[in-house]
C-alpha cells in the first residue's frame, strides 16, 4: 500500500500498474463514486492488487488534489455498492483498506484493493463475468475476453491441473529411454528404497503419473506422467499448444538470433524430463562463478547452481500447459531468461517471501523432487533471489503479462547494481562529488550510463525507493547537473551530460552509408556533424548504415530503424503489408486490434510515423491520437527520441522491459 501523507507524496504519483487516480468531483462538484471506479475494483482483484485514488485531477505536470466535498456520501455509496452481489461480485475491502487523508485541508480518499484469492476469480461487476471481468495493464484497466473468463474458472476449481487422468493413454505413450533415465536416478539416490522393485505400472502410480479412479475402476496416465514422460506426438494429441524452447543468444539483446537451440523438431523425446536434462547442462556449463572446495574436490553446486536449476523447474512445474504461450528458456550473456504459460497463483510478493505454495502442476513438481530436485513447496523462489544476491547481481526480475496471451516471466541478470568500472567511470566524468552523493542518487548515474537514459519508472523497477523519495533524488541531480533532463510530467527522460541518444537531425539530416563501404575524410566531414562541433559520443551516436534489409542501422538505438518502406527488401516490405493488412482494409477496426497490429509492426523495429501511417492505412494525427499516444502511456510503445517527442521523424517500438 502506497503512503501519502503531504503534497510532496501526491507531486510525486505516477499511475501504474498497481495505482489509479480518479476526481470524483459528481455533477455538482461535491463528490460521487465515479462509474469507472468498478472497472478498476475488478482489474486490480484480479491482478495484483492496487490503490485507487479518489480526489485527485490530472494535469499535464502531474497530479492536483482536486478534494471531496461530501466524504461521507461518497462512502457510503461504495459500501453499499460493493456489498450488493448485483454490483461486484465478492467484497474484498476491510474497514482498514478505505481511508480518508488530509491533504492541506483538502480530503481524498484511498482504497486498497487485495489481490483476489484464485479460489474467489474472477472478481467481476455487473452480474456478469463474461461482461464483467476486468485486468490491470500497466496503467489502464482492460476487459478481459471469454478465453480469460473460463481459464479464471478453471483454476478457480483445480487445486492441481496436472492430476487428471487420461482416458486412452498407455504405456505405449511413454518414451522408454527416458522413463529409463528416471529410473536409474530415483535407484541411485534412494537404493534401499522398495518402489525399485516395483514394475512400471507400479512404480508410476507411486509417483504419480498413473491412478486408478476407485468410482468406475478405470485407470491410465495422468496429465503429469504423460507431460513428464511421454512422446511427443501423444504429449501434442493431449496439449495442443504445448511447445518447449530453449535459444541460447550470442548477444546482450532482444533480437531472436540463436547460436544454440533446443525446441520440439522431432530429434528427441520432447517430454519435460528429457527437456531438463538437456536443458540445465547448457545453462550451466561455461557459468563463470567462483566454485568451492570440499577438501581437494572441486564442488560445482553454488548457489548460482541452484538458482538456475530451481528457475528451470518453477517454469516446468508452474506452467498452464493448455494456454497458448510457449516455454521459453533463454541465455545470453548477461542474463538468464525463463518465461512459462500461465500467471502466478499467489501474488509476486508472497512468492519472494516463500512459505505459501499453490503448485499448478503438483504432481510434476513431486516427481522432480523424488528425484532431488526442486525444493519444498513455497521455497524454490526465495532460494532463486538468495542465489542471486550471494553474486551481488540486481535482483531477480518476476513479472506477469497479460497480452497477448498469459505468462509469467522471470529474468536473472548478471549484473552489479553498481558495477566497478561503472563506478569508476562516473568517479573520471564527475570528480570528487561521486562521492558526495547517496546510494540512491549514485544508483541513478548507474543507469543512466549502463542503460543511455533512465527514467523515474525504470528506477521504481529497480529500487524499493518510495516514489518521492525518487522524484527528491532526480530533481537534486538535475540541479547540480549531474543529469541532463528531456521531456516534462511522466514522459521526462534524464541522461547524463554528453551522453544524448541520437537526435531526429543527426538520423536523418545525414547520407547514409551502405553497410560495409568506407568513407573518406572528407566525405565523412561533409555528411554530417563532426566531432568538434557535436562532441564524440553525439557524432558517435549520429552514424548510421543500412542493413541487408534496407533497415537503418543507428548507434545508440537498439533495433534497426525503417524509415522508408521502399528501401525494403521485397520480402520484409511484403511481410510488413501482411501483418497490417486488415487495419488498411478496415476503417472501422477496433481499437484493441490496431493495437495489437501497431505492436507487431513495432516488435523488432523502430517504426517512423510516416511508415506506420503507410503500413496501417491512416493520417498521421489521428493515428498518433487514437492509437500510438495511449501504447506510450500505457508503457507498451517507447520512443526513439524522447527529448522530442512530436518531432515529425519520430519512431517507435514496442517496450521489452
Amino acid at each position: 500500500m502506497i503512503e501519502i501523507t503531504n503534497l510532496n507524496d501526491i507531486t510525486a504519483l505516477r499511475e501504474t500498474a498497481e495505482i489509479e487516480c480518479k476526481l470524483a468531483a459528481g455533477k455538482d462538484g461535491k463528490g460521487e463514486l465515479p462509474k469507472d471506479f468498478w472497472g478498476s475494483y475488478s482489474a486490480f482483484a484480479n491482478s495484483g492488487g492496487g490503490d485507487v485514488l479518489l480526489g485527485l485531477e490530472e494535469k499535464a505536470t502531474g497530479f492536483v488534489v482536486g478534494g471531496i466535498a461530501q466524504v461521507d456520501r461518497v462512502l457510503d455509496n461504495l459500501w453499499n455498492l460493493v456489498n450488493n452481489p448485483q454490483k461486484a461480485s465478492v467484497n474484498l475491502l476491510r474497514e482498514s483498506d478505505v481511508q480518508v487523508i488530509d491533504i492541506d485541508g483538502k480530503q481524498i480518499i484511498r482504497v486498497h484493493v487485495l489481490a483476489a484469492p484464485r479460489r474467489l476469480r474472477p472478481v467481476y461487476v455487473g452480474g456478469n463475468p463474461v461482461t464483467g471481468t476486468f485486468k490491470r495493464n500497466h496503467s489502464g484497466d482492460y476487459v478481459c475476453d471469454a478465453e480469460s473468463v473460463r481459464r479464471m474458472m478453471a483454476e478457480q476449481v483445480e487445486d492441481s491441473r496436472d492430476i487428471e487422468i487420461l482416458f486412452h493413454y498407455g504405456l505405449d505413450d511413454l518414451d522408454a529411454d527416458t522413463f529409463k533415465a528416471y529410473r536409474q536416478l530415483y535407484a541411485a539416490l534412494q537404493p534401499d528404497h522398495p518402489w525399485n522393485e516395483a514394475n512400471t505400472r507400479d512404480f508410476l502410480r507411486n509417483i504419480g503419473a498413473w491412478r486408478i479412479d476407485r468410482e468406475t475402476g478405470r485407470e491410465g496416465l495422468t496429465r503429469a506422467g504423460l507431460l513428464m514422460f511421454g512422446q511427443l506426438p501423444s504429449i501434442q494429441e493431449c496439449f495442443p499448444n504445448y511447445m518447449l524452447d530453449y535459444q541460447e543468444r550470442p548477444e546482450a539483446t532482444t533480437e531472436a538470433r540463436w547460436i544454440d537451440r533446443l525446441t520440439l523438431d522431432g530429434s528427441w523425446s520432447g517430454n519435460l524430463f528429457d527437456f531438463y536434462r538437456r536443458i540445465i547442462k547448457k545453462l550451466t556449463n561455461d557459468l563463470k562463478v567462483p566454485f568451492a572446495l570440499d577438501g581437494a574436490i572441486r564442488q560445482d553446486n553454488s548457489p548460482v547452481h541452484q538458482a538456475l536449476r530451481e528457475a528451470l523447474i518453477n517454469t516446468l512445474v508452474h506452467a498452464d500447459y493448455t494456454g497458448r504461450a510457449s516455454i521459453l528458456v533463454v541465455k545470453r550473456p548477461d542474463m538468464f531468461g525463463f518465461r512459462n504459460p500461465g500467471l502466478m497463483r499467489v501474488p509476486q510478493e508472497l512468492a519472494v517471501q516463500g512459505g505459501d505454495s499453490d503448485c499448478r502442476n503438483r504432481l510434476i513438481h513431486q516427481m522432480f523432487r523424488y528425484v532431488g530436485l526442486g525444493e519444498q513447496a513455497g521455497s524454490g523462489v526465495p532460494k532463486i533471489y538468495r542465489g542471486w544476491d550471494s553474486q551481488h547481481w540486481r535482483a531477480p526480475f518476476l513479472y506477469e503479462k497479460e497480452l497477448p496471451s498469459e505468462q509469467t516471466l522471470l529474468e536473472l541478470r548478471m549484473l552489479d547494481l553498481l558495477p566497478a568500472g561503472v563506478v569508476e567511470n562516473l568517479h573520471t566524468m564527475f570528480g570528487d562529488d561521486f562521492d558526495e552523493l547517496s546510494h540512491l542518487e549514485r544508483l541513478i548515474l548507474a543507469t543512466a550510463l549502463t542503460e543511455q537514459m533512465v527514467t523515474h519508472r525504470r528506477m521504481a523497477e529497480i529500487t524499493t525507493e518510495h516514489a518521492h523519495d525518487l522524484t527528491m533524488a532526480f530533481q537534486a541531480l538535475s540541479k547540480r547537473e549531474f543529469l541532463v533532463t528531456h521531456g516534462r510530467g511522466r514522459g521526462t527522460v534524464y541522461h547524463l551530460p554528453g551522453q544524448n541518444r541520437p537526435t531526429p537531425e543527426q538520423v536523418f539530416g545525414e547520407r547514409v552509408v551502405p553497410e560495409g563501404s568506407q568513407m573518406s575524410g572528407a566525405s565523412r566531414a561533409n555528411s554530417g556533424p563532426s566531432a568538434a562541433s557535436s562532441g564524440h559520443m553525439a557524432e558517435s551516436s549520429g552514424h548510421k548504415t543500412r542493413d541487408s534489409e534496407g533497415c537503418l542501422l543507428v548507434d545508440g538505438l537498439s533495433r534497426p530503424l525503417i524509415d522508408n518502406i521502399d528501401l525494403l527488401t521485397p520480402d520484409l516490405r511484403d511481410k510488413l503489408l501482411a501483418m497490417a493488412v486488415d487495419a488498411r482494409e478496415s476503417r472501422r477496426l477496433a481499437t484493441d486490434s490496431m493495437a495489437e497490429i501497431i505492436l507487431a509492426l513495432c516488435k523488432e523495429y523502430f517504426l517512423t510515423l510516416p511508415v506506420l501511417c503507410e503500413l496501417v492505412g491512416r493520417k498521421p494525427d489521428p493515428l498518433r491520437k487514437n492509437s500510438l499516444r495511449p501504447l506510450i502511456k500505457d508503457g507498451k510503445l517507447v520512443l526513439a527520441f524522447p527529448h522530442t517527442p512530436t518531432n515529425p521523424h519520430q519512431a517507435y517500438t514496442v517496450n521489452d522491459e
